[in-house]
């Protein structure tokens, strides 16, 4: 049995769950969450815990398991604290800014980069280099996060680019100079 899918998932004082079919919802205060549970796996409610059971043992199933239990949580999670990554940008002359709901980032090239804030994500900048994206949808949060991200990679020889913050750069030496006789 999956010690992941096995483990109960508890609701805390202010989130509701509602269970449709296999649509589940999950409203707390910062938002509404809705996802599909494969039919697999049934999901009861009782009180104050939600526990996720597999119909069988195939190989699918298993895997399922711990996935939906793992996706509840995070759906619970999200509603009640949620969610947030933190990038850095570094490097000379690159600049990161935000007017209204436009995030607006000079990283070197000829023309400045923006982003546009999609619902269920905030954009928050401090300072001039770095940005916080937060929202209750962990997987919102994680794919926006690397599509910014994605505009200018950090580069190992000089560390420029947007990385994550608790990301570790593995830096190259450059090119040796010497010359052979």
């Amino acid at each position: 049995m999956s010690r992941i899918g096995r483990a109960p998932i508890t609701v805390p004082e202010g989130v509701e769950v509602k269970l449709d079919g296999n649509t589940i919802t999950v409203k707390g205060k910062n938002g509404t969450l809705t996802r599909e549970i494969h039919p697999a796996m049934h999901v009861a409610v009782e009180g104050n815990t939600i526990t996720v059971s597999r119909s069988n043992d195939e190989k699918q199933n298993r895997a399922l398991h711990g996935l939906s239990r793992s996706l509840i949580n995070n759906m619970v999670i999200g509603v009640t604290e949620g969610f947030q990554k933190v990038l850095e940008v570094n490097g000379v002359g690159y600049r990161v800014s935000k007017s209204g709901k436009t995030l607006t980032m000079n990283l070197g090239y000829s023309h400045p980069v923006t982003f546009d804030e999609i619902d269920g994500i905030t954009i928050t900048v401090e300072g001039t280099n770095k940005i916080i994206i937060s929202g209750p949808d962990k997987q919102k949060v994680g794919q926006f996060a690397a599509e910014v991200r994605e505009k200018r990679p950090p580069e190992p020889y000089k560390g420029k680019g947007i990385k994550y913050a608790d990301e570790h750069i593995r830096r190259k030496e450059g090119k040796t100079g010497a010359k052979k006789k």
